[in-house]
């Protein structure tokens, strides 16, 4: 977590079970850690887990089944895909052009740089 960032800690926590979720880790149906599980690892208070978890039960990522834990929810990964695709499209996307468009940098140049990243990912 980021203590001395911008974004608010439990929005670090609800994109940190994005990338979990997404990357195959915690799949749809399984159990996740409890909030005080979380609160524990991540050493933050337990109230700011817990807004974390409420954020996410609102989106319809997780469910709470009371007595047993939270469970990441089914088609929980679909929203996680469809929420980070719209940020991906209208806030990341138009920041790259942007500073492309600065540097000067072609789609040429930007297609080779994928490329070589693609390969170092193998």
């Amino acid at each position: 977590m980021d203590f001395a960032g911008r974004q608010p800690i439990y929005l670090q926590i609800v994109d940190l079970f994005f990338e979990r979720i997404l990357s195959g880790q915690w799949p749809e149906g399984e159990r996740i850690p409890s909030v005080r599980e979380m609160a524990v690892a991540l050493e933050v208070n337990p109230n700011t887990a817990i807004r974390a978890y409420t954020h996410l039960q609102d989106l319809g990522v997780v469910d709470n089944r009371r007595g047993i834990g939270y469970f990441v929810s089914p088609g929980g990964r679909e929203v996680i895909q469809k929420n980070k695709r719209h940020e991906f499209m209208h806030n990341t996307l138009p920041e790259l052009f942007r500073i492309m468009h600065l540097l000067d940098i072609s789609w040429m140049q930007l297609e080779e740089a994928y490329r070589q990243h693609k390969q170092n990912e193998k």
